[in-house]
């Protein structure tokens, strides 16, 4: 190496960063061993890069996407930092960092272990759930600080984990507080995307970083309750269970029938279809009618009217009578009549009241 090219190389003139097509890169430090940079230098800022002018651990000035030379005028905080009140001619020398400030897409999220959740209908349950976002760098000076630090290249699997254990503990949080029956969440996944990107804003915001796009792809249950709900959903189809196994039956017989060298065509083949007979007989004959009708009415109570010291008393139900003839007021000889009888006729003649007087002597004979 010449003398000339020594002395160039001992300063920096072209400040730039060109990015691999193929990277996870956030935030590069632009290599300056022992260089420094030339006053006038051009610094290089593309598309989806910012430059953070860096000196002795202190974020200085902060240049977005163009072409700079730079001069006192465009580094006007490093300027002060370094004392340079009437400019400087000299070469300088400060830590320069290109920050990717692009979209970063098909970031994937989701929840390591099941979450458990109030269901207004099922009572606790346990979700999963998983998705994708999207997020860039906002503000460079923040990410910097915050995340970047003295790492000469910072790389999105860096804060991967970070950024995913915060979007499942705000997504939790969202899900929990919007009520959403387990059985609705399908419907209003967009709702819920559009709740946990505002709700995750604020401590994205906090790291120079914000979502740009937030989504969720399925929330699952364990396998068992989707096997409770598979069978509850195959019982609301099926409808009439009766009906279903008529029919079952049915097409049951007919393959049979079809199927010569099956049950039907050997020995068992009788049994079988008289089996198979007999249930479709059972499933199709009437319910036994204490299932469907009415019980009889009660037997009403029998009334008897009575002739007592010539006048007409009653009607007496059996209690009421039964306590007169105790009493002696009716006897054997007192003369009843109830509905439907043509006369008036002697109390022990009629045979519903002759159990009354079991227990009464009859009169005494005429001595």
């Amino acid at each position: 190496m010449g003398l000339l090219d020594k002395l160039r190389g001992e300063f920096i003139d072209i400040i730039e960063w060109t990015e691999p097509s193929q990277n996870d890169i956030l935030a590069y430090r632009f290599p300056r061993y022992q260089n420094e940079i030339k006053n006038g230098a051009q610094l290089t800022v593309r598309e989806g890069q910012q430059a953070v002018f860096v000196n002795e651990g202190q974020i200085a000035d902060v240049f977005t996407p163009g072409m700079y030379r730079l001069e006192t005028k465009n580094l006007p905080i490093l300027s002060t930092l370094k004392g340079w009140k009437y400019g400087f001619n000299s070469p300088f020398k400060a830590e320069v960092y290109f920050v990717s400030t692009r979209q970063w897409t098909d970031k994937k999220w989701g929840t390591q272990n099941p979450v458990m959740l109030r269901d207004p209908e099922f009572g606790p349950v346990r979700l999963r759930a998983f998705g994708s976002y999207a997020f860039r760098v906002t503000d460079a000076g923040v990410f910097l600080k915050e995340l970047v630090a003295t790492d000469p290249s910072f790389e999105t699997y860096e804060i991967a984990n970070q950024l995913r254990n915060t979007i499942v503990s705000r997504f939790v949080d969202v899900v929990g507080t919007s009520r959403i029956p387990m059985l609705d969440l399908a419907g209003n996944y967009e709702k819920i995307s559009k709740l946990a990107l505002d709700r995750i804003g604020p401590d994205l915001g906090s790291m120079g970083l914000s979502l740009t796009q937030f989504l969720v792809e399925n929330i699952s249950l364990p396998e068992e309750v989707e096997q409770a709900l598979d069978k509850r959903s195959k019982m609301a189809v099926l409808g009439n269970l009766d009906q279903y196994t008529k029919y079952q039956t049915a097409e049951a017989i007919a393959e049979a029938a079809r199927n010569p060298g099956g049950l039907a065509g050997m020995g068992v083949g009788i049994g079988a279809g008289a089996a198979m007979g007999a249930q479709m007989a059972a499933a199709a004959a009437p319910p036994p009618p204490f299932a469907t009708e009415a019980p009889p009415p009660l037997p009403t109570a029998l009334s008897f009217f009575a002739g007592i010291n010539g006048q007409q008393v009653g009607p007496f139900d059996t209690g009421v009578f039964s306590a007169k003839v105790r009493e002696g007021a009716i006897t054997r000889g007192t003369l009843v009549w109830k509905p439907g009888m043509p006369n008036w006729v002697p109390a022990e003649s009629v045979p519903e009241l002759q159990s009354l007087f079991a227990n009464v002597p009859p009169p005494l004979p005429n001595l």
